[in-house]
Order: structure tokens, then sequence, then C-alpha cells
């Protein structure tokens, strides 16, 4: 399979290029930075402008295979970055023009970078149980968290149009590499400094697991899925942590010691994604 894959040389961009590579598609990386590794052929492009995101699947889709899907990774990753409009706009316009030259372009299978923000991050507000799930209505907090709330809704009107489509959205939570586990140690004294996410995160090697997964599956039409690790953080239990700075806030199963508390159910049972990568296992 050709596949397109939109801020390859991001951080979730490089893994999931690796993944795909190494699983034998044929990948093409466009951004607009040049990738400080040249893992495959890629092409600078602004998605932010239509013809320029049409223009880029085009070229890429004159080779000499189709193009049989897209991952889209490309945008600004959070509002503290850029100003709260231009955080807004790029990440709203790029996410609809990407899908809209998929369409034109007759691309069905489109993977692309939602958050875990849509849930309410940061919980300064509690969230109303936990562990948080995908039935839990979007909250957004901030500008980037809206505008992956507006690409959602984008992903299910378009596969409204056209039930042949499949756009999937996958909820990351904060994605890590092994070289950044040691900064976990600052947390463990003080569980303030990462209740903001439920004391989440991914790492981008099974980010990319997620998204070929995702590419893979045969599901159609719109859907999102939260993807984290299957542990916290934290060295400190997972209902501990809730009970102190959550109290109030329902438990909806009894969870094991560690156990994230951003649901991974549905991603597991849909897609067969499985975490296989710990902050706790990095040193071996």
């Amino acid at each position: 399979m050709k596949v397109v894959v939109t801020g390859g040389s991001g951080k979730a961009g490089r893994a999931c290029i690796r993944e795909l590579l190494a699983h034998g598609y044929e990948v093409y990386n466009v951004d607009k930075v040049r990738p400080a590794e040249e893992l495959c052929p890629w092409l600078i492009a602004d998605l932010a402008d239509y013809g320029q995101a049409i223009d880029s699947l085009s070229s890429v889709e004159r080779g000499p295979h189709d193009v049989r899907g897209v991952v889209h990774l490309a945008a600004i990753p959070d509002s503290r970055i850029y100003s709260n409009p231009v955080t807004f706009a790029n990440n709203v316009m790029s996410t609809y023009n990407v899908f809209e030259a998929a369409t034109r372009l007759g691309i069905k299978n489109v993977v692309w970078a939602s958050s875990e923000t849509v849930l309410g991050l940061p919980f300064d507000v509690p969230p109303p149980y936990a562990p948080l799930d995908e039935e839990y209505h979007p909250r957004p907090e901030s500008a980037y968290s809206l505008s992956k709330v507006v690409g959602e809704e984008m992903a299910r009107q378009y596969c409204r149009w056209d039930p042949a489509l499949k756009i999937l959205g996958l909820r990351f939570s904060n994605i890590m590499e092994p070289r950044e586990y040691a900064g976990f140690n600052e947390f463990q004294d003080d569980p303030h400094l990462r209740k903001w996410n439920l004391w989440g995160y991914v790492d981008a090697r099974d980010v990319a697991q997620a998204v070929r997964k995702a590419l893979e599956t045969s599901v159609r039409g719109a859907d999102v899925f939260i993807i984290a690790s299957a542990d916290t953080v934290m060295f400190r239990d997972s209902e501990g942590l809730m009970k102190e700075l959550f109290p109030g806030v329902p438990l909806k199963k009894k969870l094991g010691k560690n156990e994230t508390l951003l649901s991974i159910a549905k991603a597991r049972m849909v897609l067969g994604y499985e975490p296989q990568h710990s902050w706790r296992h990095a040193g071996e």
C-alpha cells in the first residue's frame, strides 16, 4: 500500500514512517519542515493551503502506484506556540484540505491525529468518571482542542456524504520517546504536576502501531479512539491518585495498580491495539 504521512518530520511522524516501512508500505512524507532523517521520499508543502494540499497528494498519486491511504499528523501541536487564532485556523484548514483532497482523489482510507485534549484537558474541572472513554462528550478547553473537535465533526460529515469512506481519528495521549522517560522521575513526589491529563502518556512506537492498525482495519465511516499507554506515568497506584486528587469522581471499573485512566478498551477491541512499550522498562 502506498501511504502519504503528513507531518512525517515530527515525533509521531518519524515513528509512523519507520513502522509502515518495516511492514512493507511505500511511504511518502509531506511536511512544512524538511526531515532531519530522510527515511522515505519527502515533499515540502503547507497543507493549510488547499492548492498545496491537493497538489502534494496528486504529485505522489502520479507515481507507479496509487495512494491507498493518508495518515494526517500535520498540525500546530498546542496553543502555546502560536496565538489561538493561528493555531485554530491552521489545524482546521489543514485537516479540511487533507480530507477534501483525499476524497477528490478517491482515497478512501484516512487516519488522522485527534487528541486526548478533547476530553477536557487540563483537568482543572474534574472529569465525570474514570477511566475516561470515547462515550464522554468532547469538552475542549483550548483553541488547539477545539480544532480537533471540529476535525472530528468534519470526519463524520465527510463519511455521511460517502459511506465507503473511512476517517479514523486517534486521540493520542502525551506522545513520548524513550529518551524522555528519565524525566518521569520529576513527577513522583508531586502528582499534581501530571494531573492535567490523568497521568497519561503514550510511546511514539505505540502511536505508530495504532496508526498502522487503523489503516489496516476494515471498519468504514468516521470513528475515534483513545490511544494511550496501558499504564500511567506514576509509581503510585491509579485508584489512590484518583481518590486524593479527584475525590468524588466515580471509577467505572476496578483498576490495576498503575492502569491507565484514559481507557484504551475500544482501541484494543476494534483495532487490535496493544501497547508494547512502557517507561517502566525503558532501560531493559
